[in-house]
């Protein structure tokens, strides 16, 4: 029977999670982010001469965004407001707005930080922009989201978007040893905790700080209370370090991001690779029927005519999909992707739907010749609607000379076959059909 975990009544000496006791108050504090904060970085010049624009801090949880904000809140001259979107909408918006309008009738500046910007929808953003726009307030938005999906247009133009990289294993080592020693964390006590168990939370927080020191506490707070201090054994910290989520968000960027490197894989015909991207998918949580769909229009864009049966076996995954669902659906699955994984390759069709869109889109009118008209009435009929019709199935070859594309497309070619695997017998069928129809066409010409 395996122990509850409970911790002790002496949490902490000010009753705030580990992680709010340890954040940093200075540049010198933060630890990573040396690509930004580095000594003569661009970001640390910004904060330091108080030259701060509006911007954008990108990168996944855990990483200083909030921090790196409360920071410069400490250092710069400007009045600060923390906002957050997710309790806040367009009435609290304005009511800030006002505030800043005053600072700045004082010659103060504000800076606004917003947490989860992503989460505001358009309507949202866009009171911010005439604000950002006449200077009244400097706007710092805080997103884990790609913010050129998930920031207006307008606003993003406005902004300097940094990047936040997820913190180094050494990074976050660094951290605990902090926290283990700073008596804002557990300095006043004797903790005893063996480097293989920092290393193993370390690589449990997967970059993320907040993960890693709220982890730490945890094992602390149930470790062994003595006369010498706090004893934390491996076993506790492993009994502590439970199954972390998988890091995919099905409606963020890495969901894109691991999507991507399904199809990629296929593509470059790497089933081993395919089977991982997929799994990952399917073990954060996705909809098996949304990755079957990217299977069956991969089954087309990339195999095409090389392997027809590609789309079969789509859409038969699809199916089994349908009918037993997750996880016995799985194995349906790994069959469709390492299927297409080794199908042979052409993008044939996705290059001809390509082309014919950026015909359509230079001239989206073009009429259709009258001989392929239909003409159901007496008065289209007078109008040559269909005069001239040649029915294939009436001639021997089962093929005609008539010309089907608009007049000033005549002869353009959008189909372009390949010689991988079966489309290279198509390829062979449409030079045929094309030397046959050219060579009508001139006996046309002549009067032959």
């Amino acid at each position: 029977m395996s122990e509850t975990l409970l911790p002790r009544e002496e949490a902490s000496l000010s009753g705030e999670p580990l992680a709010a006791r340890m954040r940093p108050a200075s540049l010198d504090e933060i630890v990573g982010q040396q690509h930004l904060l580095g000594p003569g970085k661009v970001l640390r010049r910004l904060i330091t001469q108080d030259v701060i624009s509006s911007m954008i801090f990108w990168g996944p949880p855990g990483v200083g965004k909030t921090t790196l904000a409360r920071v410069i809140a400490l250092q710069t001259k400007a009045a600060f407001i923390d906002f957050s979107a997710v309790t806040s909408g367009i009435k609290e918006i304005r009511q800030v707005m006002l505030k800043a309008e005053e600072n700045r009738a004082y010659g103060v500046r504000t800076i606004v930080f917003v947490d989860e910007i992503h989460r505001f929808n358009k309507a949202q953003q866009d009171a911010f922009l005439p604000f950002v726009e006449k200077g009244s307030i400097v706007l710092i938005g805080a997103t884990t989201e790609n913010p050129s999906f998930e920031v207006n247009s307008a606003l993003l133009s406005r902004c300097k978007v940094f990047v936040l990289q997820a913190l180094s294993r050494e990074d976050i080592l660094s951290l605990l040893r902090r926290a283990l020693t700073d008596p804002r964390g557990f300095g006043r006590e004797k903790v005893s905790l063996s480097e293989e168990a920092l290393l193993a939370i370390a690589d449990f927080s997967s970059g993320d700080a907040r993960t890693a020191l709220g982890t730490l506490e945890m094992v602390v707070l149930n470790g062994e209370a003595g006369e010498d201090g706090i004893t934390v054994s491996d076993e506790r910290v492993a009994q502590c370090l439970s199954r972390k989520n998988l890091m995919y968000d099905k409606d963020g960027e890495e969901h894109y991001n691991i999507i991507s490197a399904l199809h990629k894989s296929m593509r470059n015909s790497d089933p081993d690779a395919a089977v991982y991207w997929m799994m990952r998918m399917l073990e954060g949580g996705e909809d098996p029927l949304y990755i079957a769909r990217r299977v069956l229009r991969f089954a087309a864009e990339d195999v095409g005519l090389a392997d027809p049966r590609a789309m079969e076996v789509a859409v038969a995954a699809y199916q089994a999909c349908h009918f037993i669902g997750v996880p016995e659906c799985n194995v349906h699955l790994a069959e469709a992707v390492v299927y297409m994984s080794l199908a042979s390759k052409s993008n044939a069709m996705e290059m001809a739907v390509n082309e014919a869109q950026e015909a359509i889109r230079k001239e989206p009118d073009a009429p259709v010749p009258l001989v392929i008209r239909n003409a159901p009435t007496r008065l289209m009929k007078q109008l040559d609607y269909g005069r001239g019709y040649q029915y294939a199935h009436d001639y021997a070859e089962k093929v005609t000379a008539m010309q089907c594309l608009p007049d000033n497309l005549a002869g353009r070619r959008f189909y372009h076959p390949t010689d991988q695997g079966q489309e290279a017998r198509y390829k062979e069928r449409l030079e045929q059909i094309l030397a046959w129809k050219g060579e009508q066409r001139k006996k046309e010409g002549s009067g032959k």
